[in-house]
């Protein structure tokens, strides 16, 4: 009786029995056998890039017939008649005996093509094409059982949680993307000796990038996809991208070209930030803003990314305020403005958005949006007051909606109702300082007679009493002025002040992003080293050896303090 089978890829014992006359036998007698570890492939020869002729699985023990001289390579043969069938990496196979004892080969067995043929026992088989083939066999009369064939599928690997995806098969090698959780990957092969993955990657220079094993769901028999036993992999010359770190526009859209020396300081900066482990291919990231104030050159990178405003939104919210007053403020306003940029009491900020907002803290919000807004700070704004209670999260009447913005708000997931980018704050303490001692600038020509260059020195006076003695201030020395607003949630860390130094002045605004959880032994120190960077540029001849290390204060209390004196009587 005759039978048709269809088979898939290598062809079976049965028709080596027929090739047994093409191929000579070798090492038939040594005694040394080879089992696959789990499944390996068969190639025609010791490359695993030359061609696969078929596949092994466990359970089965093969005759070594061959070895390879220079390569880590046996020749594999059939278990009836010993015919070689095929060579496979000696890390995928289990070898019992004395592999010493088995002869040299150089054998290159030939793919096997697909055969249609009808044969009995004995009957030889017609070769004509590959490597799917039909076969009519019976053995002794018998038919053998058809055999239900496999359609192929890719091996896919889905990401468990966020990894660097690289060019070769090892953390030394470079970073070619990264991979976030739920992310899937065809797996295309694996590495022979090393426990990583090849995956198809098509932002790769070469269209792949490597995982380790164990950072992947794998669905699929890894067993079956090819062995790749290269173990250096040379990036090759890519075409330079182009720098992060950008020169920002003056807010009334003029340039500002950058000198070599002050973009080699970003070039510095930028390092830090990746070698502090917050790199914007990830979901832990930093952004930072830094503005010459002499020359009005500015850098920037990440200001494209919208972070929770934090505490540092409350600049825009002190200098909304200044231009309503139409003197100094009074004793109670000047608690709640002292309370609110130094203290950073969230129920005085509401109190100081009542007061812009007439009765009404998101009028008063509103307001402040509308500022940053007529500033041209458009990727910045508040629409709620600040959180009191847990319990009694504010949220917008039904008819305020946050406004529009250009910046990338998916990254960081920031707080809905209070944004900001660092190059917006940066620009805004940027104004309030030629104001305040240039008697010029966007604030004034933007809201004429609102402002007075008293006032703007008034502000960045309640500002230089903000002591907390980390972030922008340990990396300057005791007494040098630093007039900021810092701000810190669970995810976000930040700062944004105007530093005064015998060198120069600048601006600086750094923010540090973790999702869920930012700890402080990161980012204060980043922080601190980064001022330390600026400040040593300004200040060459005088730099600061080492970023300070002043206690947090625990408690704010002002009460007495003779700030508030000087806040209600403008100066």
């Amino acid at each position: 009786m005759i039978k048709r089978l269809t088979l898939r890829g290598l062809a079976t014992w049965i028709v080596m029995i027929t090739l047994l006359a093409a191929f000579p036998v070798q090492g038939q007698e040594s005694g040394v056998t080879a089992e696959a570890v789990g499944q390996a492939n068969l190639r025609e020869t010791t490359d695993v890039n030359s061609a696969l002729v078929g596949q092994i699985t466990a359970g089965t023990r093969y005759p070594v017939v061959g070895r390879s001289q220079f390569y880590p390579w046996v020749l594999l043969g059939d278990p009836a008649s010993a015919a070689p069938v095929g060579w496979v990496y000696v890390d995928l196979v289990n070898v019992s005996g004395d592999i010493n004892q088995v002869p040299f080969s150089t054998l290159v067995v030939g793919s096997l093509p697909t055969a249609t043929a009808t044969a009995t026992a004995g009957d030889p088989v017609s070769i004509t094409a590959a490597p799917t083939f039909t076969l009519d066999v019976t053995v002794n009369g018998v038919a053998l059982p058809t055999p239900t064939e496999t359609p192929g599928s890719a091996v896919m690997g889905t990401v468990t949680g966020e990894i660097n995806i690289r060019f070769g098969p090892g953390v030394e090698y470079p970073r070619v993307g990264v991979g976030k959780t739920g992310d899937r990957y065809e797996i295309i092969a694996r590495h022979s000796q090393l426990p990583w993955l090849e995956i198809r990657y098509p932002d790769a220079p070469t269209g792949a990038g490597w995982v380790a094993n164990d950072l992947l769901d794998i669905e699929g028999d890894v067993f079956s996809l090819p062995i790749i036993t290269q173990m250096v992999f040379n990036l090759p010359t890519l075409t330079p991208t182009q720098s992060v770190i950008q020169s920002s526009l003056r807010l009334d859209g003029t340039p500002a070209p950058l000198n070599p020396a002050f973009a080699a300081l970003g070039g510095q900066l930028w390092q830090m930030m990746l070698d502090g482990g917050f790199d914007p291919a990830t979901s832990k990231l930093g952004a930072l803003f830094l503005l010459d104030l002499q020359t009005g050159e500015a850098l920037s990178f990440g200001d494209d990314v919208a972070y929770s405003g934090m505490s540092i939104n409350k600049i825009g919210i002190l200098a909304t305020l200044y231009g309503q007053l139409n003197g100094p403020p009074d004793i109670n306003q000047a608690i709640t403005i002292a309370d609110t940029m130094i203290c950073s009491e969230n129920t005085r900020t509401n109190e100081m958005l009542s007061i812009i907002g007439g009765g009404d803290p998101y009028q008063g919000a509103q307001e402040v949006t509308m500022f940053m807004r007529r500033m041209g700070l458009t990727n910045s704004f508040i629409v709620t007051p600040f959180l009191i209670d847990p319990n009694n999260v504010p949220t917008p009447p039904f008819a305020i909606i946050p406004p529009t913005t250009q910046a990338d708000k998916t990254i960081t997931e920031p707080d809905a109702w209070n944004q900001m980018t660092v190059s917006d704050l940066g620009w805004l303490l940027g104004e309030i300082y030629q104001c305040a001692y240039d008697e010029s600038g966007l604030l004034l020509d933007t809201f004429p007679g609102a402002y007075t260059p008293q006032e703007c020195r008034q502000m960045l006076n309640v500002m230089t009493h903000n002591h907390i003695g980390a972030l922008i201030e340990a990396g300057v020395p005791a007494g040098i002025p630093v007039a900021h607003k810092h701000g810190w949630i669970p995810d976000t860390h930040g700062d944004a002040g105007l530093v005064f130094t015998p060198g120069g002045d600048y601006v600086l605004v750094v923010a540090l992003h973790n999702p869920t959880w930012l700890d402080f032994s990161e980012s204060f120190p980043l922080v601190g080293e980064i001022s330390r960077a600026v400040y040593n540029y300004y200040n060459p001849t005088a730099p600061l050896s080492e970023i300070r290390h002043d206690p947090v204060p625990e408690t704010c209390d002002l009460f007495g303090d003779p700030l508030i004196d000087d806040i209600a009587a403008g100066r």
